[in-house]
């Protein structure tokens, strides 16, 4: 049975998702402020969070970068009312894997979870991030380790957060092709985000700037002009 926590501070919500959570077979914990949430993350195991941005005590955005610092790659979905793309990226840029603005349905929940759970801990997805096999990609000088999670330039390591981890992953593994926006949140997002494709850029413009020496003048993950991006390195 799959470990969702749920936070948020707003009873009414925690009680619809909690209820419809349980009936799907999920075993629900929740929390109501930013503390509680960072504490249960830290010391239990979770399938996924869901995280409102909003919250009393610790706001969601600093409960997401304290994870990601601690090394903590539980996916988690934002939950707002806001709908600005300020909030939006900044939530993606700390380590978030999806968000999901208010109000929305218990279905469309639950589905945004299936998809995250099933890119981390499913091996059946295209680009699943359990791989079983035991082995690791060379690309160029860089070194990726597909069951460690770790990727190398030389003998430096390079931090990458788990999204990033998964672009760079589906970008290796088919070198030279070009690959629209939409095509890479279908890919690596695992569904269609119906136009959210400064998603892609965001995530595109943080790889380089840890893969590239120059992330200026890229010679891995180049841009093609009115189609997308393309991976160069050959394995």
């Amino acid at each position: 049975m799959s470990r969702v926590l749920v936070v948020d501070d707003e009873p009414a919500i925690v009680t619809l998702l909690q209820y419809n959570l349980e009936q799907a077979d999920y075993q629900v914990v929740t929390a109501i402020d930013g503390e509680q949430a960072l504490n249960l993350a830290l010391h239990e195991k979770f399938d996924v969070i869901l995280l409102d941005l909003m919250l009393p005590k610790m706001d969601g955005v600093e409960v997401t970068k304290r994870l990601r610092q601690e090394k903590i790659s539980t996916p988690i979905i934002m939950i707002t009312a806001k709908t600005s793309e300020f909030d939006t990226v900044f939530g993606l840029e700390l380590g978030a894997d999806d968000y999901i603005t208010k109000p929305f349905s218990p279905r469309e929940v639950i589905a945004r979870m299936k998809a995250v759970m099933r890119r981390y801990h499913d091996d059946d997805g295209p680009t699943s991030m359990a791989a079983k096999m035991d082995h690791r990609l060379q690309v160029a000088d860089l070194t990726i380790d597909q069951d460690k999670f770790q990727v190398k330039r030389g003998n430096q390591s390079i931090d990458l957060t788990p999204k990033e981890f998964e672009l760079l992953l589906f970008f290796a593994k088919r070198p030279g092709k070009v690959w629209s926006r939409e095509q890479l949140l279908e890919g690596v997002w695992g569904f269609d985000y119906s136009g959210q494709t400064r998603m892609v850029d965001i995530h595109v413009s943080h790889l380089r700037e840890k893969i590239e020496l120059d992330p200026k003048h890229p010679v891995l993950l180049k841009t093609v002009r009115g189609f997308g991006y393309t991976f160069e390195g050959q394995p």
